[in-house]
């Protein structure tokens, strides 16, 4: 894949972090239970993202209304890569995409200040067909990031944003399989 196109992610042998944000009552829940439970909807699209950056930006650093905690969700790296190999891409063919398990979306990744950058960042939308798998097969770990976001955001807002790269979760490319590049790849 194209460099600026590559997935970049908290990663290990077997699993991948991604990353949601969500009101006080889903999290807790989750947290509480060590997996997603009511009140999260098993009946909707739930959209996982690699990049940290990016999912600040969409909550405005956990400040948005009902995006006020952010979860790191250890999934397995088969479990990922099961979703990207029945993965539409949402600027396809409608008619496809309407039918599709997986949705994927490539958006300018950002930088801590929220600037778009030159390169993107994949977002996975998990349909309701496989939100069940996701929720009771793939998810490893849930961890609650709010006090770390929270503390970076405010050394942000005070021009500490270099201070500020000491609390973000580091992100490498990951090593996507050929057919699965193929499968993403923006045309």
């Amino acid at each position: 894949m194209a460099s600026q196109y590559e997935i970049r992610a908290d990663f290990d042998a077997r699993t991948i972090v991604v990353y949601q944000a969500y009101s006080s009552a889903i999290a807790d829940a989750a947290l509480g239970a060590g997996r997603f439970i009511a009140p999260f909807s098993f009946n909707r699209m739930t959209w996982i993202k690699p990049s940290f950056l990016w999912l600040m930006h969409r909550s405005n650093w956990a400040r948005k209304s009902g995006q006020e905690r952010i979860l790191a969700v250890r999934i397995t790296r088969e479990g990922w890569e099961r979703a990207l190999g029945e993965a539409v891409l949402t600027t396809g063919d409608p008619a496809a995409l309407a039918h599709a398990a997986v949705h994927v979306q490539w958006d300018p990744e950002r930088s801590a200040r929220g600037a778009a950058l030159n390169h993107y960042s994949i977002q996975v939308g998990v349909g309701r067909h496989l939100i069940r798998t996701f929720a009771e097969e793939w998810v490893v770990e849930l961890t609650d990031l709010t006090p770390r976001v929270r503390q970076a955001a405010d050394l942000i807002r005070k021009g500490g944003a270099a201070k500020s790269q000491r609390l973000l979760p580091p992100e490498r490319v990951y090593p996507l399989p050929k057919e699965l590049e193929r499968r993403i790849a923006r045309p």
